[in-house]
């Protein structure tokens, strides 16, 4: 354990790293202070150096795991014109799901002062599954223009389509280790001419 008084180098994403193993662990109801900590090997008190109190980091986990999987697919619509469009739409859509993201998500909605917390933020401009969405939608809208997709295709409701069905697999986690395959499904549904 990390003496007393000494600071921790990235403190929030040591945090961060220890929750998932314990929400992968444990599920919404093992995740504590005391177990977090534990898991991430430091003082009991850390946690409350830097949060408010649990609600607030699991908000902050829950915010910093939206933020990253905006960044990480903002850049799908300069792909437009390579590989395969379905794949690239599934593998797009497959970051939200991410390998703990079902089980953060499950740690939000279980505790109503961090979803009500997210809640505000994603109103507030904070990247939200909406990131997801409107990626997708400008990726299609830029494969349209190529001719890659059908030039009647409606990109929005398609995009709205495919974020929305993974959000759903993301909300019911215990369908979300069939994620990649029903994904890679629903895309070839959604655009069977491609």
């Amino acid at each position: 354990m990390s003496p007393r008084g000494v600071a921790i180098p990235d403190a929030r994403a040591r945090l961060f790293a220890a929750a998932e193993r314990v929400l992968a662990r444990e599920g919404p109801a093992g995740l504590t202070n005391r177990s977090v900590t534990e898991e991430a090997d430091c003082a009991k008190g850390l946690l409350y150096n830097h949060f408010a109190d649990l609600d607030d980091f699991v908000a902050q986990l829950v915010l910093d795991r939206f933020e990253r999987i905006a960044a990480e697919v903002a850049p799908l619509p300069q792909r437009a014109g390579s590989g395969d469009v379905r794949e690239n739409l599934a593998d797009a859509a497959l970051v939200l799901l991410g390998t703990t993201g079902p089980v953060i998500a499950a740690a939000a909605v279980s505790r109503q002062g961090a979803a009500q917390q997210v809640r505000l933020a994603w109103e507030a401009g904070a990247p939200g599954p909406d990131a997801v969405e409107v990626a997708l939608a400008r990726y299609l809208e830029a494969e349209q223009r190529l001719g890659r997709v059908g030039a009647d295709a409606d990109c929005a409701m398609l995009a709205l389509a495919l974020a929305g069905s993974v959000h759903h697999l993301l909300m019911y986690g215990d369908r979300a280790a069939d994620g990649p395959a029903l994904v890679r499904r629903l895309v070839a549904a959604l655009l069977p001419g491609v």
